[in-house]
């Protein structure tokens, strides 16, 4: 529903750019899979177990080095983020997210890997370290499918709608963000290429 009581269009639903509206609509057909109001935060932890994805700490992998626990659960903005394994014998999978990430990071991270199963992605290769378990074996995408499950992934966590009407109200990118429990930098990356960010620049300079 919009803001006004009643039903948006789904013109109004979706973004101006053809790729972008392409995506969207993936999105809200996930939202809507999942039960989820355009306007309510979307939980991915609740989502992953319907597409046979079983999020794992990391910590609980034996035998990683030194060297790859400091590659792996690096707190900078280039660390390792999360991965899922291969397919297990029951057809589910096993995902591990950054523990120092926080859960508003990892939940684009889990809500990407969920894309990647919905959208059938297939792994280029796979790749793991020397001293690292066999469950440490991770997916790979190419850079393609990687944008698509990224894009695709922000959508659901943040329908274009209400964004809008966010943007529009003079709304900042952390009260959005805490408002679909997601971090700022994800807000961000929404508005831009939704093209919402000369609104957003506009209406907070006149809140400042």
């Amino acid at each position: 529903m919009s803001s006004e009581g009643r039903t948006p269009s789904m013109d109004e639903l979706l973004p101006p750019t053809a790729k972008r509206r392409v995506y969207e609509r993936i999105a809200l057909k996930i939202r809507e899979f999942a039960g989820v109001a355009l306007d309510q935060p979307l939980n991915p932890w609740k989502l992953a177990p319907y597409v046979k994805l079983r999020v794992t700490s990391l910590k609980d992998i034996q035998g990683l080095s030194e060297e790859t626990r400091r590659t792996l659960f690096g707190e900078s903005g280039k660390s390792w983020s999360g991965g899922a394994t291969r397919p297990l014998p029951d057809g589910s999978r096993l995902v591990f997210l950054n523990p120092n990430h926080t859960r508003e990071r990892q939940a684009a991270t889990l809500m990407e890997e969920v894309c990647h199963v919905i959208l059938g992605h297939s792994p280029t290769r796979l790749t793991f370290t020397e001293e690292a378990t066999e469950a440490l074996k991770f997916r790979n995408f190419d850079e393609n499918q990687e944008e698509v499950a990224y894009a695709v992934g922000a959508a659901v966590l943040i329908p274009y709608f209400p964004l809008k009407h966010a943007v529009e109200a003079g709304l900042r990118a952390d009260q959005i963000a805490r408002r679909f429990a997601v971090s700022r930098d994800l807000v961000e990356y929404r508005i831009k290429v939704c093209r919402l960010w000369s609104e957003y620049k506009k209406q907070n300079q006149q809140a400042g």
